[in-house]
């Protein structure tokens, strides 16, 4: 990440056409908006596109504008995001999604900096800076005919590569914490912390997600915590708790300095048993079955991992 740093502030003071590539969610908009506002651009607008979420029949007219009657709705003259971002930065999100004709029309906005609105004749000149992003592996497409070679020269220009959350684990608690204090500022909250068993578990985790889903996580064990100071294992949902498949098994995380495991596999189980008892309502028969477990079992499990729980338990059908 210090490389990332670095890199970002070395070329953000040029107008360079850069390429973003990462997994979803690892903050390549971030990264864009980082350069756009370390540039002499700063000032002027920034403007994002995502490509894969509109419709490929209206994104030539999103991207460029058009005139009014250049098509059915067209009711009024609409600027397009490229005049939007005039002298300011164009980012344009999974450029990998666009239509080889589409893709012609921006190499030639890349080349020539002017365009067209869709219906209109006039040619309007631009100074604008283009970053462009995405989670495709754009030399394959370029070798599979899907994505056009030439264009893909002109947008990887300088590239740059936003890790997976996987691969810098240390920035884990570093980004727990920065959710935690904006969320419960959002909420009127005194800050929360993270209980040992369960900033483990979020470092052992894979997160296909990245740091999008990391927030999400986040966000959702503040509410479940329910007012407690401290976010529990149990908080933090099933598929942190109870990971499927062998990829977390096998990428399991042990810090240098070691961990208590009784309590790491108490708290696994603490979780599991909460989590049969939530999809049971409170039966411990059926929870008890969920896990293959006699019911005695069950409760004296709840005792021995928690005790307040555990008495509360025995009393219950």
């Amino acid at each position: 990440m210090r490389d990332l740093y670095h890199l970002l502030a070395t070329v953000a003071p040029t107008s360079s056409t850069v390429l973003i590539a990462g997994e979803t969610g690892t903050g390549k908009e971030l990264a864009a908006r980082a350069l756009h506002h370390n540039s002499p651009r700063r000032n002027n607008r920034f403007v994002a596109l995502n490509c894969s979420a509109i419709p490929e029949t209206l994104l030539e007219a999103e991207l460029f504008g058009h005139v009014r009657g250049a098509f059915t709705g067209a009711i009024a003259t609409r600027q397009g995001r490229l005049e939007q971002a005039n002298k300011g930065t164009l980012f344009l999100d999974e450029v990998g999604t666009m239509s080889p004709a589409l893709q012609a029309k921006l190499l030639r906005v890349l080349q020539e900096r002017e365009f067209e609105r869709v219906g209109d004749a006039h040619t309007i000149k631009i100074d604008v800076r283009v970053i462009a992003a995405t989670h495709s592996d754009l030399d394959r497409m370029v070798a599979d005919g899907t994505f056009r070679q030439d264009l893909f020269y002109r947008l990887n220009v300088i590239p740059v590569k936003v890790p997976p959350l996987r691969d810098r684990r240390d920035d884990i608690p570093l980004l727990v914490q920065h959710f935690l204090q904006k969320l419960c500022a959002e909420l009127g909250r005194e800050t929360v912390t993270v209980s040992q068993d369960a900033m483990r578990r979020l470092m052992a985790y894979s997160w296909p997600g990245n740091v999008r889903q990391l927030e999400n996580i986040v966000e959702r064990a503040l509410a479940f915590s329910k007012g407690r100071p401290q976010i529990d294992v149990a908080d933090l949902g099933p598929e942190i708790v109870e990971p499927r498949g062998g990829a977390e098994k096998e990428d399991a995380w042990l810090p240098d300095e070691g961990l208590d495991f009784a309590s790491y596999i108490g708290g696994l189980e603490l979780a599991i048993i909460r989590r049969s008892l939530e999809k049971t309502h409170g039966n411990k028969r059926q929870a008890a079955k969920l896990l293959n477990l006699k019911r005695t079992t069950l409760i004296e499990k709840l005792k021995r991992l928690e005790p307040r729980a555990g008495d509360s338990a025995a009393k219950l059908s």
